[in-house]
């Protein structure tokens, strides 16, 4: 009977293994509706909170995430072929931790930013993308909780941007 040595079956085994786990991988883009390449001209933000500065911080964050992701390039000037725009609906945050000898004194909240994200042709008007997503950040509490939360803007904006562009450029799952 002709056996293999057992390296050889080893090595012949992992092969096969590594070549049906890379039949399902994908390099770059596979979000079908919006072909890689496209420009995605980013539209104002809908603030629906009483918090301000929130439009302006997301809008900002979702520019600097498309130009990092380079998997669309950014419209400037009115000449996107997609149109992203959203409404950005709850701002909540909600305790974390409280303080060690005090539990009535909140030292850690979760902040969220819940935001309707929409994508649409400028052709066409043919609505790509029409999902919520929530951004989330923990926010230690110093001595003043609008300074923390102000600080703390940026990080969930950053969030929030990067669920939306992997959305644009990979699709749902």
């Amino acid at each position: 009977m002709n056996r293999l040595p057992a390296s050889r079956a080893a090595s012949l085994l992992a092969v096969a293994l590594t070549a049906a786990g890379c039949a399902s991988y994908q390099l770059g883009p596979v979000n079908p509706a919006i072909p890689a390449g496209q420009a995605v001209e980013v539209g104002l933000f809908q603030n629906a909170t009483p918090l301000p500065g929130l439009a302006e911080s997301v809008n900002a964050s979702i520019r600097r995430e498309l130009q990092r992701d380079g998997t669309f390039a950014l419209a400037t000037a009115d000449d996107g072929d997609v149109l992203l725009t959203g409404s950005i609906d709850t701002y909540r945050r909600s305790p974390v931790s409280f303080q060690p000898r005090d539990i009535l004194t909140v030292r850690d909240f979760e902040v969220e930013l819940i935001t309707r994200v929409r994508a649409a042709e400028k052709a066409t008007g043919q609505v790509l993308l029409d999902r919520e997503l929530t951004g989330r950040t923990t926010v230690r509490l110093g001595g003043d909780l609008a300074s923390a939360e102000r600080q703390a803007l940026p990080l969930l904006a950053n969030d929030l941007a990067k669920q939306a562009v992997a959305l644009l450029a990979e699709g749902g799952w």
